[in-house]
């Protein structure tokens, strides 16, 4: 066995593993954690496999938008995992039946393909190089990943750019839909911030001159004992 079928079989023992924790893990958190190593996992057997242009779009679209989205809406949800599992043990007997027959299915058409007598390999870059009648070593560095980038920027280029405006009516759509105006927030109109003057910002007020709070009180308190006793109060009077 060579270095590149040692990966394989890593890549797919992880692969595995990651999409068996997805529907096994109680924290859906985890579960979509898991989900991010599967896809990555995925990608490099595309890698494995030449398909340089599939796996970078896995990584791009799958781990890098869809499954970040994903993560940050069952974080905000804040979803009771404990009423959606109720039920488990209930229907579990009829998914396993139905997974061990998807199984044994698609072991039926692996094993049939495995079976077939060995057929002549073909260099594909050798096919090309006789038709167009370039050099083999010249073949050999042509990136399908190249191709793929030409075909869509050229010959499928407005196709494309549909496609980006519709995303992008989509995700402004998304956004309009679920915003929502909070009562306890303290919202400023920006327009408000820009048309506002100094005076708006600061008020003037005359107010009329005031005894200081502790001569108030050291008088308050000298005349307290003069009212409490009458005789005191009578002999100022007399004198």
């Amino acid at each position: 066995m060579d270095v590149k079928t040692g990966f394989f079989y890593l890549f797919s023992a992880v692969l595995l593993f990651a999409a068996f924790r997805v529907i096994t893990a109680r924290n859906p958190v985890h579960a979509a954690l898991y989900l991010v190593l599967a896809f990555f996992q995925a990608a490099a057997i595309w890698i494995l496999l030449k398909a340089e242009f599939l796996a970078i779009t896995l990584v791009l679209v799958y781990v890098g938008a869809v499954m970040v989205l994903f993560l940050f809406v069952v974080m905000m949800l804040d979803i009771n995992m404990d009423s959606l599992r109720k039920d488990f043990w209930k229907h579990f007997p009829l998914a396993g039946t139905i997974g061990a027959l998807i199984a044994l299915e698609m072991a039926a058409v692996l094993m049939g393909g495995f079976r077939d007598p060995p057929k002549v390999k073909v260099n594909l870059a050798e096919v090309v190089a006789a038709q167009s009648g370039a050099a083999p070593a010249a073949t050999a560095q042509i990136s399908n990943t190249k191709d793929l980038g030409k075909l869509l920027y050229t010959e499928y280029l407005y196709p494309l750019e549909i496609a980006a405006v519709l995303l992008l009516v989509a995700i402004i759509a998304a956004i309009a839909l679920t915003l929502r105006q909070r009562k306890d927030s303290k919202y400023v109109d920006p327009a408000d911030q820009v048309r506002v003057q100094a005076a708006d910002r600061m008020r003037v007020v005359k107010l009329d001159a005031t005894k200081p709070v502790a001569a108030s009180a050291d008088i308050a308190r000298a005349a307290a004992p003069n009212a409490s006793n009458p005789a005191v109060s009578t002999e100022g009077k007399k004198a």
